[in-house]
């Protein structure tokens, strides 16, 4: 009788340990639930883009946290934002969100 290997050899690329790393901090960024949450906001919004003044009410939060919140998306790279004024508006960057689907996609590895 054939003895079979324990394990099926890799047939994908899996991530480098660089590319893990961007992966991780990426995923830390919106592995919180109100920043989840403004992800979907922003991108609820007519046009992708939202203004911090619509987004305050909808997570309960004062301006103040929601906009620390947003520096931390707007930090990974997954927001854009544009100073108009005194507001800030934030939009999607699709690019970003891209690479995380790719990143996890079982086709694409």
């Amino acid at each position: 009788m054939a003895t079979r290997a324990c394990c099926a050899p890799i047939t994908g690329t899996p991530l480098s340990a660089p590319e893990a790393e961007q992966l991780a901090a990426l995923l830390k960024a919106i592995a919180e639930p109100t920043r989840l949450r403004l992800l979907s906001l922003v991108a609820a919004h007519e046009g992708g883009e939202a203004c911090v003044c619509d987004l305050t009410d909808p997570v309960g939060l004062s301006q103040p946290t929601v906009s620390h919140h947003l520096k931390v998306l707007v930090d990974a790279g997954l927001l854009q934002r544009e100073k108009r004024g005194v507001w800030a508006y934030y939009r999607l960057v699709p690019d970003r969100l891209s690479q995380i689907s790719q990143a996890l996609s079982v086709s694409s590895r």
